[in-house]
C-alpha cells in the first residue's frame, strides 16, 4: 500500500498534507543550513521558495493557499510594526515621521520618474508606476530589527512611520493612473478615497481600542484573546480597503490601536510574535520566492538593462534618504544601516504595482497583440529587483540591527555591574485565582534583559500532617510558571517549610537575595482585621526590600493610566532609585499614561533628574495625603492607582499614611492599586538609633489575632532587632 501510494505521487504536488508537510521542512532547515553560508534567513527562505515554484524543480504551485497565507504572513509583518512601535515616542516623533515619509516619497519617486523617462524612454504613465515601484517599501526587515530587540529605537520609530505615508502616496498614485486609463479620474473619485480613508482611520483608531478593552476585561482566555486580535487585524486590513487604500496599511494601524492593550511582556504578545515568525512571515516569504523566475532573467537585454536600471537608481534613491536622515536628526551609522534597511526592501507593493501595469492593456498592435502599460521585460526586471533589494536590505540591516543590539548589551551590562544589583523578585503564592495577575505584575516590573530573576514561593505549616499541603503548593509553582513560561521568562518555584509565614518568607528573602517582595492584597475577613492583613504588616517590619501590596481590579494590559502619589521626602529614602525604576518599567510595558500627584518640591525634583525615566509623565500638585477626596474626583474605571509609602518613623513617613486604608476602600474600591514600600534607612539626626516601637490600633489588632502578645517585650523591642520567631497562642 505505501509503495502504491508512494507511486502515485506526482509533480507538481497535489497532496495539501504533503505540500504543508514540505513547507514546514523548508522553514525548519533551510534557514539553518544556509546560515552556514551567512545567508540570512528571510533571504534563504525566498531562494528555497524559487527552487521549489513553478519556475525551479515544480515541487509546489502558487496556489491560492500560498497566496493566503503570504497575504496573511505580508498582514502580519505590518501587524508587528504597529503593535511592538513605542507609541508615546511616535507621537511625540510624529512630525519627524511625516517629514521623514514626505521627503522619503519625493526622492524615490522622482529617481524613478526621472530613470524611466530618460534611461528607459518610457512614457509618462509607465514613468509614474515605476515611480510609485520605488517609493513604496515592504517592511521585510521588521522582524530582524524585532528579534534583535530595538523595535523602539527611534530610528526604527521614524522609518515605520514614515512607511505608512510613502506607501499611502505611492498605493495613491497607483490609483491614480488606474482611474485616469480607465477613464474614472474625477471629483467623485477624490470624494470617495477622501471620505474612505477618514471614516477607516475613526473606525480603527477610535473604535477598536474601546472593544479590544471591553473584550480583555472579560475574557482572560488565551486561545480566545489571540483569537480576537487576529480577527480584528484583518478586519482593519479589509476596511482599508474598502477605504481604497492597500490592507497593509489597515493591518499597520491596527496593530497601532491595540499597541497599549498588549504589553511586550504579556503571554499575548510573545503568542502572536511566535505564530508570525514561525508560520505566517515564512509562508510570505517562500511566496515571495516562487514568483521568481531565473531563466525569464536572460531571456533578452531589456530585462537585464532595466532591472539594472533600476536596482541602481532606487539604491541610490533609498541611500540619499537614509543619509540625508541620519544628518538631519544626528543618528548614527547603525541606525542610519537599519533606516535603509527598512526602506530598502520592495516587494508587496511593488508586485501588486507592476501586475496592475502588466494587466493593463491600452490597445492592440496590427497583429491583435495587447499593448500593455508595463510590458513583460519590465516584470521580469522588477522581480529580480524584488529578489536582490530584499537581500541587500537584509544584510545591510540586519548588520545595522546587530551592532545596536550588542552596543546596548554592553552598555546595559556595564551599568548592572557598576550601579544596579540584579533584580530578584519574589513572589508569595497562597491563593490560585490571583497567581496570573501576581506573575504579571512581577513580569511587568522587572527589566526586559532579566530572564531569571523571578521566584514564587509557597510557604508550608512545618507541623502540617499529610501531603495535601504539598500537592496544593505544587499546583500554585506550576500554575505560576506556566504564566511565566508564556512569556519566555523562567520562574523558579520554592517550597519552605517553616511555624510562621512570615519567618519562611523571611528567610527567603535572605538567602536568595531578593530586591523586590510582591503581595497580594488579603481579603478582610471581619472588622478586626487590618487593611493589609497581619501577614503583610509583619513582612514590612521584617523585610526591608522593596515591597508591592497589589490589588488587582481588572488586567494590567487595559489600564488607560497610572497615577502615581508620592509622599513629601519620597525623594531621600535609599530606595527611590529602585522603586521609581520599577514604577518606568512598568508605565513603558504596559504603555499607560504616567500622572505624578506630588507637592511642589518633589514634583520639581522629578522633572529635573528624572524626566528621562519617565518622558510623557503629567505632574499635579497633591499638597498633602488628605487630598485623596479630591484625587477620587478625577480617577476613572480604567485607572490603575499607585501610592508611595513607608514604614513607620521613617524618612518620608505622615501621620496621615494611617487614613490611606480607610481612603483606598471608600473612593478606590473598583480600581486597581499598588501600594509601594520603599527600601528604607533612618536618619540617626533625627531618630534615636533604637527607637520604641509604637503599633497603630488595627496593627495591635492583628498581631493579637495572630497569637503575639503585646507586653514588655514587644512594647520596647528596637525597630531592627525585631525578633524573627513569634509564638502561637495556645
Amino acid at each position: 500500500m505505501l509503495l502504491a501510494g508512494l507511486s502515485e505521487i506526482t509533480l507538481p504536488l497535489k497532496n495539501p498534507v504533503l505540500q504543508f508537510s514540505l513547507i514546514l521542512f523548508i522553514i525548519l532547515f533551510v534557514p539553518f543550513f544556509l546560515k552556514r553560508l551567512k545567508i540570512p534567513s528571510l533571504i534563504s527562505l525566498i531562494i528555497a521558495g524559487a527552487v521549489v515554484g513553478p519556475n525551479g524543480l515544480n515541487l509546489m504551485l502558487r496556489d491560492s493557499s500560498i497566496i493566503l497565507f503570504g497575504t496573511v504572513g505580508l498582514l502580519y509583518i505590518m501587524f508587528l510594526a504597529g503593535l511592538e512601535i513605542d507609541v508615546a515616542d511616535f507621537k511625540k516623533n510624529s512630525g519627524r515621521s511625516i517629514l521623514f515619509g514626505f521627503y522619503s516619497f519625493l526622492i524615490s519617486f522622482f529617481a524613478g520618474v526621472f530613470v524611466s523617462l530618460f534611461f528607459l524612454n518610457f512614457s509618462l504613465l509607465p514613468s509614474l508606476l515605476i515611480g510609485s515601484i520605488f517609493s513604496s517599501y515592504t517592511l521585510i526587515v521588521y522582524p530582524i530589527i524585532s528579534k534583535y530587540g530595538i523595535a523602539r529605537d527611534k530610528s526604527v520609530g521614524i522609518a515605520v512611520g514614515g512607511t505608512m505615508i510613502t506607501d499611502t502616496l505611492a498605493l495613491l498614485v497607483l490609483a491614480v493612473v488606474a482611474g485616469s486609463t480607465s477613464g474614472q479620474l474625477g471629483m467623485a473619485f477624490w470624494i470617495r478615497i477622501l471620505i474612505g480613508i477618514t471614516l477607516f482611520s475613526v473606525i480603527v483608531l477610535l473604535l477598536f481600542p474601546v472593544i479590544a478593552r471591553w473584550f480583555f476585561k472579560r475574557f482572560d482566555d488565551n486561545v480566545l484573546q489571540y483569537l480576537f486580535v487576529l480577527g480584528m487585524v484583518f478586519f482593519a486590513a479589509f476596511l482599508a480597503e474598502a477605504a481604497g487604500v492597500e490592507a497593509i496599511i489597515g493591518a499597520f494601524l491596527g496593530g497601532l490601536a491595540l499597541n497599549r492593550l498588549i504589553p511586550h511582556t504579556s503571554p499575548l504578545m510573545n503568542r502572536i510574535r511566535f505564530v508570525g515568525n514561525a508560520i505566517f512571515i515564512p509562508f510570505f516569504l517562500i511566496g515571495v520566492g516562487m514568483l521568481i523566475d531565473a531563466r525569464a532573467f536572460f531571456k533578452d537585454f531589456e530585462t537585464l538593462n532595466v532591472a539594472l536600471v533600476i536596482i541602481v537608481a532606487a539604491g541610490s534613491a533609498n541611500y540619499l534618504t537614509a543619509l540625508i536622515t541620519q544628518k538631519i536628526y544626528g543618528f548614527s551609522v547603525d541606525q542610519r544601516r537599519v533606516i535603509f534597511g527598512l526602506i530598502s526592501a520592495h516587494a508587496a507593493v511593488a508586485l501588486a504595482t507592476v501586475l496592475i501595469g502588466y494587466n493593463t492593456i491600452t490597445g492592440y498592435t496590427l497583429d491583435g497583440v495587447p499593448v500593455r502599460l508595463l510590458e513583460e521585460p519590465v516584470l521580469n526586471a522588477t522581480i529580480l529587483f524584488i529578489l536582490v533589494s530584499c537581500t541587500i536590505a537584509t544584510l545591510v540591516g540586519e548588520k545595522g540591527a546587530q551592532n545596536i543590539a550588542f552596543a546596548e548589551q554592553a552598555e546595559d551590562a556595564m551599568c548592572t555591574a557598576v550601579t544596579e544589583t540584579p533584580e530578584r523578585i519574589l513572589m508569595p503564592m497562597n491563593d490560585p485565582e490571583t497567581v496570573e495577575e501576581v506573575v504579571t505584575l512581577g513580569i511587568t516590573l522587572k527589566s526586559p534583559k532579566n530572564r531569571d530573576g523571578l521566584f514564587a514561593l509557597h510557604v508550608i505549616d512545618s507541623s502540617a500532617v499529610g501531603g495535601g499541603a504539598e500537592k496544593n503548593a505544587d499546583k500554585l509553582l506550576e500554575k505560576a510558571a506556566v504564566a511565566a513560561a508564556s512569556t519566555d521568562n523562567r520562574l523558579s518555584g520554592l517550597i519552605r517549610y517553616d511555624g510562621s509565614i512570615v519567618n519562611g518568607i523571611d528567610g527567603v528573602v535572605r538567602e536568595q537575595r531578593i530586591t523586590d517582595l510582591i503581595l497580594s492584597l488579603h481579603y478582610q475577613r471581619g472588622l478586626t482585621d487590618s487593611f493589609l492583613g497581619s501577614l503583610s504588616e509583619m513582612l514590612l517590619i521584617t523585610c526591608n526590600v522593596t515591597t508591592f501590596i497589589y490589588k488587582p481590579a481588572q488586567p494590567l494590559a487595559t489600564i488607560r493610566r497610572t497615577l502615581a502619589v508620592i509622599p513629601q521626602g519620597a525623594e531621600n529614602e535609599d530606595g527611590f532609585m529602585l522603586w521609581k525604576d520599577r514604577l518606568a518599567s512598568m508605565v513603558a510595558n504596559t504603555g499607560s499614561k504616567l500622572v505624578f500627584y506630588a507637592d511642589k518640591q518633589t514634583l520639581s525634583y522629578l522633572k529635573e533628574s528624572h524626566a528621562g525615566s519617565f518622558p510623557n509623565a503629567e505632574y499635579k500638585m497633591f499638597r498633602n495625603l488628605n487630598d485623596f477626596s479630591g484625587l477620587a474626583k478625577e480617577i476613572r474605571n480604567d485607572d490603575n492607582l499607585v501610592v508611595v509609602m513607608s514604614r513607620r518613623n521613617y524618612r518620608s513617613y505622615h501621620s496621615r499614611m494611617a487614613k490611606i486604608p480607610s481612603y483606598l476602600s471608600r473612593y478606590f474600591k473598583n480600581n486597581s492599586f499598588i501600594l509601594i514600600y520603599p527600601v528604607q534607612s533612618r536618619n540617626d539626626e533625627e531618630v534615636p538609633e533604637f527607637p520604641e516601637l509604637t503599633l497603630p490600633d488595627h496593627f495591635r489588632s492583628a498581631v493579637d489575632q495572630a497569637g503575639v502578645k503585646l507586653g514588655e517585650a514587644m512594647t520596647r523591642i528596637p525597630f531592627r532587632r525585631l525578633p524573627l520567631r513569634f509564638k502561637r497562642k495556645a
